[in-house]
């Protein structure tokens, strides 16, 4: 029975007739259109992205019934006079405290609430007090300098200029970044299109069951639902895959779920509410089958197929270089352990959401999130069984992906429902659909044999690599072979013999996130570099300064690095770091890492590019890799600017399918690389007719096109033209972590090699980020599943850090150019992580004595200082 209910939005008396435990965030962002409030963890209370002020007070929305706010007074950022709005917005432009920006508007109705308390603040109680709120990009230390930015000019003080044009090397605002600031960009879930369906899908509550029977009669029959679609509506292909074609976008009747995100259904009605009661009336009959959980049983002769498609064994490394056995038989000291890592959830803040809607000329507007819109529109025309064209897909903003975003998850589903109802339809996940779908990063299981010599030297090591997969191939292949590729580091070891197996299982889906796979092995590697200083005598820093990679040695595939590399400038830029906190007795752990730069590994890599001149004077910048709160639209701004002098403003950039611009997704560090080198060719190509004398006016509607292409890297066990050449280039980077006198993270020292600084103010925000992510890998982040489903979708058991678990971060950028990189720039999105979790490890060890070989190092005093990450349960019954 539907309530009206009266209150005051941003000073206006306004009345609704709704259901009386609607949640106050759906009735603002429905039936009043107020979309600078977020959906994230609906109705956890955690993530404050749907923060609104509630007489004053600053309260989440999520978890408030619109009957509570009867008489009440709301304030959101739509009621906030322009030049308060327009403060915050330069404040988090002038500090680069935004990256993927979903979580910034609530973060402001926050921080308006404890700036306009006539008080000061230290930086640990603003701290404190944004802890209602989360961000997965920024690592929150330039939020805090935003913060203490407003607090002054609310005060008389005046904020930096925002820097409006700049080329290669100045800290250029984010494009569109005062519009995320105050939710003014809207991500897929903000979009409303006329006569719009919502749709939902229906998930399978079992890791591995045989599906005899759907029903979907009672769904069909509600009120209000229009369609109710099932494997047998699907009129092409459905089985996707980025590397293989095998995850079903339906499971049909007959088959076998294989974990607890397959899809048997989804539904499209009026309203979400109406599809979510549809949802609850479709009717499966499962017959439950014993799941196969473990990686090691799963490769196992005679274990269950968990995949129709493909053996048990996904995929195997195996990298062999010289006699190990012999180098460690004459090793002076021998070190042998076994580390693990634990399943992590991406948890992106904005969920997964996707609009498709038909267009007069018959073609499918589809809005997506993922990480790269053509291989949407290739799978999703797949499973339409309609040719690519009939597709128009647009890159929206996304809240977040960190690799999660790679696979597809709802888009092949709400195209198929738009196409059977004719109408628009938007699905967009709960935060426990979400964590049950998308894939993870993998646990990895290492076990380690690594010699030296008496002078410290490595001599040889033997390493063996187990990686759950999960139900699904993904990328998991690709993680195990970048796992196998990183395996010793950016260290020097003459002889090796690694195995590394990828393995399905019923458990959910691991493919790519942040770092993959070289996370894991850093923390093994650098564990086994302490053990091994310690026998020799040596401390953490000699013993890295001895055996990092230098100009001319082999890296562990064998290919020679002939270019200049940077691991020794950035041990060198923290040595004294680690030497003040050494001699002040404190505990300091230290590692190094290195990671790709693209692909490599065999494949061909591309990059294109359109420059397109408009009438009105601004130039369309089109490109086919996402912007996920990384900053490359604005890298690619800087690339144009830095060619052609043009000013910065008059620069569009876009991602879509307009033009056949698909180049693969934005993974392993390459956006930059790749499409930073595309636009400087398309740029190059304007500037000759821009030094010809000719206008913008002249050149309005000609097309500028820029590519490039990496094509001579070798894939295992391969050469091209007699030479190993696994990746065109690598970041490097060291890190130092410093406790404090109870055990507790302090200060974290990140040195990284980045090539070339492109905006230096947002290449040090991703390192932040990056840092603050490695930390909730070392300490407190995990994702644990029984009987295949996550045992929480909480954010705080999750346990990614908040803004008061934050230490001191001081990063150094090093610039070491790259010939073969935009301005001898490379990527520097994953590093960031590579080496925390060593580095943490290290100081651990030296502050009680304990040697860590497991994440989450829960048991650590850095981690028991962390209220976070406390999942009840039994560990023992988790996988």
């Amino acid at each position: 029975m539907t309530k009206t209910v009266r209150f005051r939005l941003n000073g206006d008396l306004v009345a609704v007739d709704t259901l009386a435990d609607e949640p106050l965030l759906d009735v603002l962002r429905e039936h009043f259109k107020i979309k600078s409030i977020k959906p994230g963890c609906a109705p956890q209370k955690e993530c404050g992205c749907c923060l609104v002020l509630i007489e004053g007070q600053p309260k989440v929305t999520c978890s408030i019934k619109v009957a509570q706010i009867e008489g009440r007074s709301i304030l959101t950022l739509e009621g906030v006079s322009d030049n308060e709005r327009k403060l915050y917005a330069d404040a988090f432009q002038a500090t680069a405290g935004l990256q993927c920006g979903y979580c910034t508007p609530g973060l402001v109705l926050r921080i308006k609430y404890l700036t306009d308390q006539d008080r000061d603040f230290t930086r640990d109680e603003i701290a404190k007090a944004l802890d209602g709120h989360l961000c997965r990009c920024t690592g929150y230390v330039k939020i805090l300098d935003a913060v203490e930015l407003i607090h002054k000019a609310k005060r008389g003080g005046a904020l930096p200029p925002v820097v409006e044009n700049g080329g290669v090397g100045e800290p250029l605002q984010r494009w569109q970044g005062s519009d995320l600031v105050l939710g003014r960009r809207p991500f897929v879930a903000d979009i409303d299109a006329p006569n719009m369906l919502h749709g939902v899908v229906v998930l399978s509550p079992h890791a591995r069951a045989r599906v005899n029977k759907i029903d979907v009669s009672k769904a069909l029959a509600l009120p209000g639902v229009h369609a109710v679609a099932t494997a047998k509506d699907v009129p092409g292909n459905r089985w996707v895959g980025l590397i293989y074609p095998d995850w079903p976008v339906m499971v049909a009747e007959g088959e076998e779920v294989r974990y607890v995100g397959d899809v048997v259904a989804a539904i499209a009605a009026d309203t979400a509410r109406i599809a979510r009661e549809a949802a609850a009336l479709v009717e499966v009959d499962y017959a439950p089958l014993p799941p196969v959980l473990d990686p090691f049983e799963a490769v196992k002769p005679g274990a269950p197929q968990v995949n129709p498609n493909h053996a048990n064994v996904l995929q195997v490394t195996r990298i062999v270089k010289g006699d190990a056995d012999a180098a460690l038989k004459g090793s002076t000291h021998v070190v042998t352990g076994t580390w693990k890592t634990q399943r992590i959830e991406h948890l992106f803040l904005e969920t997964e959401a996707t609009l498709a809607v038909p267009l007069p000329d018959g073609r499918l507007h589809i809005y997506s999130q993922g990480q790269g819109i053509f291989d949407d529109r290739r799978q999703v025309a797949s499973v339409l069984g309609e040719p690519e064209e009939n597709l128009f897909v647009e890159l929206m903003p996304n809240g977040g992906a960190f690799g999660g975003r790679e696979d597809m998850t709802i888009q092949a589903q709400t195209a198929l429902l738009a196409r059977m109802t004719g109408r628009p339809v938007r699905v967009t996940l709960t935060r426990d659909e979400s964590v049950r779908m998308h894939p993870k990063r993998h646990p990895l299981t290492m076990t380690y044999t690594v010699g030296c010599d008496a002078q410290g030297h490595l001599t040889g090591a033997r390493i063996s690599i187990m990686g759950d997969s999960g139900a699904y191939a993904s990328v998991g292949g690709k993680v195990l072979e970048r796992a196998a590729g990183h395996a010793v580091g950016p260290y020097k070891v003459p002889a090796i013999d690694i195995e590394s197996t990828a393995a399905y299982t019923n458990n959910p889906p691991c493919g790519a996130m942040r770092g993959f796979g070289v996370n894991q092995t850093s923390f093994a590697i650098e564990g086994c570099l302490d053990l091994l200083a310690a026998k020799v005598g040596l401390d953490g820093f000699e013993m890295r300064w001895r055996n990092v990679l230098r100009t001319g040695d082999a890296y562990t595939t064998g290919q020679i690095l002939d270019k200049p590399i940077g691991v020794e400038t950035t041990l060198a830029a923290v040595k004294d770091a680690y030497y003040a906190a050494k001699n002040a007795g404190r505990a300091v752990g230290i590692a190094c890492a290195l990671k790709n730069s693209g692909l490599g590994n065999g494949a061909i890599e591309r990059g294109h590019a359109r420059l397109v001149v408009q009438p009105d004077g601004t130039i369309d910048l089109h490109t086919g890799f996402t912007e996920m709160g990384q900053g490359l639209l604005t890298i690619l701004t800087q690339c144009a600017v830095e060619v052609t002098h043009l000013p910065a403003d008059i620069f569009r950039p876009q991602v879509n399918t307009r033009f056949e611009l698909g180049a693969g997704q934005t993974t392993g560090s390459r956006a930059t690389l790749l499409a930073g080198r595309a636009v400087i060719d398309a740029a190059e190509k304007l500037k000759l007719d821009l030094a010809k004398g000719l206008s913008l006016d002249d050149l309005a509607g000609r097309i500028y096109e820029g590519t490039t292409a990496v094509d001579d890297t070798t894939a295992p066990g391969e050469t091209k033209n007699g030479k190993i050449k696994t990746h065109t280039t690598f970041g490097w980077a060291t890190q130092v972590v410093v406790l404090d006198e109870a055990g507790a993270v302090d200060t974290v020292y990140a040195a990284h090699d980045v090539g070339r600084a492109l905006n230096p103010q947002q290449c040090t925000a991703q390192i932040e980020g990056a840092v603050h992510m490695g930390l909730g890998y070392a300490l407190t982040e995990e994702l644990p599943c029984k009987d295949g489903m996550p045992v929480t979708a909480k954010l705080r058991e999750i346990g990614v850090l908040r803004a008061q678990h934050m230490p001191k971060v001081e990063v150094t950028l090093v610039e070491v150019p790259e010939p073969e990189g935009p301005f001898g720039a490379k990527g520097v999105g994953e590093i960031g992580l590579v080496p925390t979790a060593g580095a943490v490890a290290g100081a651990l060890a030296m502050f009680d004595g304990t040697r860590h070989m497991r994440l989450p190092m829960k048991e650590s005093p850095a981690a028991k200082a962390i209220n976070l990450g406390r999942i009840p349960g039994d560990r023992n019954e988790w996988h």
